[in-house]
């Protein structure tokens, strides 16, 4: 599936992968959730708590350019070179949440990202520099990327961790 363009193709990719993602994680049983070095040292729990921290930012730098701030992009500290540290700062961060607090968490942030989408006009999404902070970009691909992309990512490398004999 081509990359998000439009608001209606966002959508219907969040929608896809999404699903695709949940009907993955409906074959996972919670103990196996926990079990560390699934997705590299990182277990399903881990995964979800990264997907919705990146949902989180994502939208914090979008309420950000509505108060005109210019939101640090990625993260307070962080660089974009420096995404893997960024990363594991967020593993940490989270590595001690219950696995229960984190599909809650996880289920929330889903959800307010995607009420966020579907209150903005195609033209907010997809206009190149709308936003300030966004420079050259579109809210648009910061979105794509903290949803439908990012579901498709840990879905395949869940799989892959289960795939692989543990």
């Amino acid at each position: 599936m081509p990359r998000p363009t439009s608001k209606k193709d966002l959508l219907s990719a969040i929608k896809k992968e999404r699903s695709a993602l949940n009907t993955y994680l409906e074959n996972i049983k919670p103990e196996q959730m926990v079990e560390p070095n699934r997705v590299g040292n990182w277990s399903v729990k881990d995964v979800l708590a990264h997907l919705f921290e990146w949902m989180q930012m994502c939208e914090g730098w979008y309420k950000a350019g509505l108060r005109n701030e210019i939101p640090a992009l990625p993260a307070p500290g962080f660089k974009w070179n420096q995404t893997p540290q960024l990363n594991q700062h967020i593993y940490e961060k989270y590595k001690d949440m219950p696995l229960s607090e984190v599909l809650a968490q996880f289920e929330t942030s889903s959800r307010e990202i995607l009420e966020v989408i579907q209150n903005l006009s195609n033209e907010e999404l997809f206009t190149a520099g709308h936003y300030a902070w966004t420079k050259k970009n579109t809210l648009g691909t910061y979105m794509v990327s903290a949803t439908s992309s990012h579901y498709l990512w840990a879905r395949k490398e869940i799989r892959k961790g289960f795939r692989v004999k543990k």
